[in-house]
């Protein structure tokens, strides 16, 4: 994959590549759009079979931060970090300060969070060498976890879902099939269980359905059996691209509703298929962006409460989409991304017209717009 080529299918500001031999990394940084502000968006630690897989990644994932801290209304830009390696055998203090030491030569226009293979314990050791990085640990005075609060944005999503096909958000009595019993998947679980939803579960590990099952009354299901069961909802939180041609004929579903990335195969191909069978889709990036405000708190002093409701509001952002996607006919996910690129648009035609100064520089706690 030609690097430059990769860059402006999408328009992507800048890709940074580091390598220490010492320390063992290899990492590529992807800016895609710092027009709302820095970049924010998690370090990804995989094995990946080849550089251009890496590169190839990384410029997907930084894209879609765009579009998801966009459409949540944060003043922040996005972006994406990858660490080629194992996570279970390459991990170590001098690999992460030394990606600390990348981060930081940006002075502010990406921020780092953690993301697949990489942990909260890793994320303090590149703070160790630099003062961009959030999702720390509450010991630190950091929003620790985002798992429940990811769960939390799912949960609220899903009544917003509710209200639009069944004209109530209550979920007593509703079946909702949740795909992945990680740790969002646990949560939503629980939240669901106390509105008194009744579920149905699968996930690869049967210790973490038996918890499941036992705790919550849910039933379970094999993996390969969650696409056909009869429920109102599917929550799908565990991999992407759950809904493709293999798995929507056999879909009784009229939500789907989930934390999982890159849920839809064919963005465009699958939510046309969705809406031609009547199912409403809330976008991935929307409904699951909960984690990404909870961290994005932590950039001006993290405060629980202002966190919290922000993460509620994806009750709202959802059924702003709704109304977009039902005004104008089209699927839920063109929709979505309507409304963040007319809020990036708009927001560059106001920085030409009045602002001077560099955008995104982030320093000691606050953001510099």
């Amino acid at each position: 994959m030609e690097v430059f080529t990769g860059m402006t299918e999408h328009n992507h500001e800048q890709v940074v590549f580091g390598y220490d031999k010492e320390a063992g990394l290899k990492a590529i940084i992807a800016i895609h759009n710092t027009t709302l502000g820095p970049a924010l968006g998690g370090t990804r630690m995989w094995p990946y079979k080849s550089e251009q897989e890496a590169l190839r990644d990384v410029l997907r994932l930084s894209r879609g931060m765009t579009y998801k801290a966009a459409v949540a209304g944060l003043n922040l830009g996005g972006g994406k970090a990858v660490i080629i390696g194992d996570p279970e055998r390459d991990k170590n203090e001098i690999l992460f300060r030394a990606f600390g030491r990348l981060v930081e030569g940006l002075h502010g226009r990406y921020v780092t969070a953690e993301d697949v293979g990489v942990s909260v314990r890793d994320v303090e050791w590149m703070r160790s060498e630099t003062q961009y990085v959030v999702g720390i640990s509450e010991s630190l005075h950091g929003s620790g976890d985002p798992s429940p609060v990811t769960a939390r944005g799912v949960h609220y999503g899903i009544k917003a879902c509710m209200e639009e096909v069944f004209g109530s958000s209550v979920l007593r009595g509703v079946r909702v099939a949740i795909q992945g019993l990680g740790h969002v998947g646990v949560y939503l679980a629980e939240m669901l269980h106390r509105e008194g939803a009744k579920l149905i579960v699968s996930d690869l590990h049967e210790n973490r359905v038996k918890e499941v099952v036992d705790k919550y009354k849910a039933t379970a299901v094999h993996a390969d059996e969650i696409y056909a069961v009869d429920a109102e909802i599917f929550a799908p939180c565990a991999l992407g691209g759950v809904v493709n041609d293999s798995t929507l004929p056999q879909f009784n579903f009229k939500i789907i509703a989930g934390a999982a990335n890159n849920q839809l195969e064919d963005g465009r191909k699958h939510n046309l298929a969705l809406k031609e069978k009547d199912i409403l889709y809330a976008p991935d990036y929307v409904i699951n962006a909960g984690g990404l405000i909870n961290v994005a708190n932590e950039i001006e002093g993290y405060n629980r409460d202002r966190a919290m409701t922000q993460v509620e509001n994806i009750y709202h952002i959802l059924k702003d989409v709704f109304r977009v996607a039902k005004t104008e006919d089209i699927p839920t996910n063109i929709a979505s991304n309507r409304i963040a690129e007319d809020r990036i648009k708009a927001i560059a035609q106001l920085r030409r017209k009045f602002v001077s100064k560099p955008v995104g520089a982030y320093k000691h706690g606050r953001v510099f717009n």
